[in-house]
């Protein structure tokens, strides 16, 4: 152990100081992460392959379990994590990025503050898209303007890509959606899609790309991508529009641009990690060298490559001052992003 530290650390005796009072505090511990959606969906899946090597970067090793959390599109579990978990560093929170809206609307369920977490970093830096079913009639997105029946989109909760994209994408271009909601994450929605209950749903690029059933969704022709949120074309999307190419072609206001910038930044957040507020300087500091470092664990980065996952992280000191910048909005914007959350 001590010359482990020793060629992690440079000698400086204020240095090591710290080190070996973490190691003495998480040795022997066990540190949880609260997953504010259900098993099978590209956060879960993250955080669990983030649970298999992050113990190791943690001066002590302490033990990484999980716990699925879901509810209210992840609301549930950001509450606990604000406000039931202690801040002492062995709680940390696998949230939606995009739950800061409900706080942006006064949602009532909402009991925490988005700036005041601790924002621990991100695997990556994502774009989200709109698929359907390929046997709909809903083929092109010049259909689903037309449509006289508008399709069905599922969806876990306001907070979740599955209800604000097709939302946003009636605001901005009149693309009419019936919204599902009631399902407790992607891997329920695929089942739903499958099932044709549902037509349509909006997930991130990564999760698209990265796992089943898209996998053999895309040898089978399943789904056709209709649009795609980023602001250039992904190169594995080349012939998807992006929505600001489409804003452009039907003359999208620009209070409407502006509206789809500030709801498509949730995405720049990736699958961020957090902790509770107040959480001590120099626990802070451990973690995110140790969550910087596992994502550069050859064993993490051989999983995520198997798994077709981009790993292009953002530092916990990146997603802070996100956080505080994202939270602070005018009314104007407010008062259209309650119509895009269902809260008007």
């Amino acid at each position: 152990m001590l010359l482990t530290l020793l060629t992690l650390y440079p000698f400086n005796p204020l240095t090591l100081s710290a080190v070996f009072a973490q190691t003495s505090f998480y040795q022997g511990k066990t540190v949880k992460i609260v997953i504010g959606s259900t098993t099978g969906g590209g956060y879960d899946l993250w955080a669990r392959v983030l649970a298999r090597y992050l113990g190791k970067h943690i001066p002590g090793n302490p033990e990484i379990v999980v716990q699925n959390m879901p509810g209210a599109g992840s609301v549930v579990a950001t509450n606990y994590v604000y406000n039931l978990a202690k801040p002492d560093g062995l709680t940390l929170g696998a949230i939606l990025p995009a739950i800061y809206f409900d706080q942006l609307v006064k949602r009532s369920e909402v009991q925490f503050d988005w700036a005041k977490f601790t924002w621990i970093g991100s695997p990556e830096q994502n774009d989200a898209l709109h698929y359907m079913r390929a046997d709909t009639p809903y083929q092109t997105v010049e259909d689903i303007r037309n449509a006289k029946e508008p399709p069905r989109c599922g969806s876990s909760g306001t907070g979740t890509t599955g209800h604000y994209i097709p939302r946003l994408l009636e605001e901005t271009l009149g693309l009419k959606h019936r919204i599902v909601s009631g399902y407790q994450g992607g891997s329920e929605i695929d089942v739903a899609i499958e099932r044709g209950e549902v037509h349509c749903w909006s997930p991130l690029i990564a999760t698209f790309f990265g796992r089943e059933p898209y996998i053999s969704w895309h040898k089978k022709g399943f789904v056709r991508v209709l649009v795609q949120m980023g602001t250039k074309r992904d190169p594995r999307l080349a012939n998807v529009p992006t929505i600001y190419e489409l804003m452009d072609q039907y003359k999208t206001s620009q209070e409407g641009k502006r509206l789809a910038r500030v709801v498509l930044t949730a995405a720049t957040l990736g699958r961020p990690i957090v902790a509770p507020p107040a959480l001590p300087a120099e626990r802070v500091k451990v973690l995110r060298e140790a969550y910087a470092s596992t994502l550069k664990d050859e064993g993490l980065l051989a999983e995520t490559k198997k798994r077709r996952w981009e790993v292009a992280p953002i530092s916990g000191e990146e997603l802070q001052e996100m956080a505080k910048e994202v939270i602070v909005q005018p009314q104007v914007v407010i008062e259209r992003m309650k119509w895009v959350l269902g809260r008007e």
